[in-house]
């Protein structure tokens, strides 16, 4: 794979030592929601290695396993003298309770899990500002029985003694619930009191000073040469492009290869979007009978995705020779897949860190070695909603910035079984239809992603006295806030039956509408 640049050089002022939580990456948004740059780093990040990082202050994440188990992944015990103020969250404050000289036990009572109203016992210093019977989302199964020398108790719940203490005079804080969940309705203001009053930092980590670094750094970083960017027309490598055009200029070339699995319009709305009104090259690549004829008689997804990778990488093999020579190849990798790629998840039983595959269309990924790119990523310290406030200082449009999620293997894994053109053009017709009439309706920017699938059955019908023998659409529409989880939307019964009514009478070979209802878990967000 072609190397990769290092991340530029603004330094962490808060990091989070990852243990293994599902809500690391969410300690991490939140940090950065208080305008403070964040980094997630593993749990076996030595002190020394912090000291060169010299962050403001440091959060050791929640995590799976229990730390007196055999194997529980530990932090280095001399972070404890570093001087640093520290958070342990759940996990993290149990670590700090154990190496400090406290005893943590199984709950023999009862274990804590969902909201409990938080009594605070001392309102200064990390919980000012959090009103006393506010909720706060637990999730524990162990308790502190006893706590080390200087600690005191900063509040309780109903089931948990120390729901939050501290070391005032070493800067050590720990608390047994998750703040940065958003059912901890005051979490935000423990977070900022950590962030501000414990660790002194300043809101520094700005839309505007990020594209002022960026910019430098790839001017830097490029000089002269010349940029490919191979462009989907999503939000990331949108943003990536009007980035990389402010910053070079018309060294930059995008590359969009049309596969045949877009939307209805997308290729034409992409081509005029970039070439025309805001004149950032872009060179059209027309594919569809090559990709199609790729999955004939192919209904495996894994297969699809597969194939759709590969033959993605050859064309763009191809055409980066006769568009090229290109020095440098961009891409819109974000943080969370470095944090993927870096292995920072931790195995519960090893305390192992455990490295996570990257979904193949993240990246053009598997390029041949005799391409010699050098990779430009200029947003791979950004979350999603950092890089929708980044498109939008750029001057992307909204209807760029906020439209919904759409996968890298696009329509042909929203058929169930073989594609065909025949297929493609009817789950095109009946997509538009959903957007447009979601759209209308005011609901686009509440819905995380509103699309249609193609069932490959058939089932019986009348229309117009006739028997009709046709396909199902299935309709799939959720909310999220971060695509990890996903809850089915509830749509107005009025707009259910528009969206039927017009896929069944405007969309040929369709009889039969079906909303899924099913979240994630346990279902996906996608079908394939």
């Amino acid at each position: 794979m072609p190397d990769s640049q290092p991340d530029a050089q603004r330094q962490p002022a808060i990091v989070i030592l990852d243990f293994g939580s599902q809500y690391s990456e969410l300690i991490a948004r939140r940090v950065r929601e208080t305008e403070v740059y964040s980094l997630v780093m593993s749990f076996s990040t030595s002190a020394d290695e912090l000291r060169k990082l010299a962050p403001k202050g440091i959060i050791l994440s929640g995590g799976p396993s229990s730390v007196y188990a055999e194997g529980a992944p530990l932090c280095d015990p001399l972070i404890w003298d570093l001087g640093i103020p520290v958070l342990g969250v759940c996990y993290g404050m149990q670590l700090m309770v154990q190496q400090l000289g406290g005893v943590v036990e199984a709950a023999t009572g009862k274990a804590e899990y969902g909201k409990a109203p938080l009594e605070v016992d001392e309102p200064r210093d990390l919980l000012t500002n959090v009103e006393s019977g506010s909720t706060m989302w637990m999730s524990h199964g162990d308790v502190v029985r006893a706590l080390p020398e200087g600690f005191l108790r900063l509040a309780h719940t109903l089931n948990t003694a120390d729901a939050a203490v501290a070391d005032h005079s070493r800067r050590l804080y720990g608390v047994q619930f998750h703040p940065e969940v958003v059912h901890s309705t005051h979490g935000m203001a423990l977070i900022r009191n950590f962030v501000y009053h414990i660790c002194g930092c300043q809101p520094n980590w700005t839309t505007s000073a990020f594209i002022e670094e960026a910019v430098a750094h790839v001017r830097a970083q490029v000089g002269q040469k010349r940029v490919l960017l191979a462009l989907s027309g999503g939000v990331d490598s949108s943003t990536l492009a009007f980035l990389l055009h402010k910053a070079i200029g018309d060294q930059l070339t995008c590359m969009f290869i049309d596969q045949g699995f877009m939307r209805k319009g997308e290729p034409e709305f992409l081509t005029d979007f970039f070439d025309r009104k805001f004149h950032i090259n872009v060179e059209y690549i027309n594919a569809r009978q090559r990709f199609i004829s790729k999955l004939k008689g192919i209904i495996d997804p894994e297969e699809k995705r597969k194939i759709i990778g590969t033959e993605f990488i050859r064309v763009f093999e191809e055409e980066s020779i006769r568009l090229g020579p290109f020095d440098f190849l961009a891409q819109g990798t974000l943080y969370p897949d470095v944090i993927e790629s870096a292995g920072t998840n931790v195995d519960p039983k090893t305390g192992e860190r455990v490295a996570v595959k990257i979904k193949s269309h993240h990246n053009v990924g598997g390029l041949p070695k005799d391409l010699q790119f050098k990779l430009v990523e200029p947003l791979r310290r950004l979350f999603k909603d950092e890089v929708r406030k980044v498109g939008r200082s750029l001057g992307l449009p909204e209807e760029i910035v906020r439209r919904h999620p759409f996968p890298g293997p696009g329509l042909a894994i929203r058929i169930l079984g073989e594609v065909t053109d025949e297929k493609l053009n009817c789950l095109r017709d009946a997509d538009l239809i959903v957007r447009e009439e979601i759209s209308e309706a005011g609901l686009y920017h509440e819905i995380w992603q509103a699309f249609a699938v193609l069932l490959p059955v058939r089932s019986v019908g009348v229309m117009g006295d006739q028997r009709t023998y046709a396909w199902p659409i299935v309709l799939r529409c959720v909310s999220s806030e971060d695509g990890m989880t996903a809850d089915w939307s509830r749509l107005p019964d009025e707009l259910l039956e528009r969206i039927s009514n017009r896929i069944v009478n405007e969309v040929r070979g369709v009889n039969r509408v079906v909303f899924d209802i099913t979240s994630k878990p346990p279902g996906t967000i996608e079908w394939e």
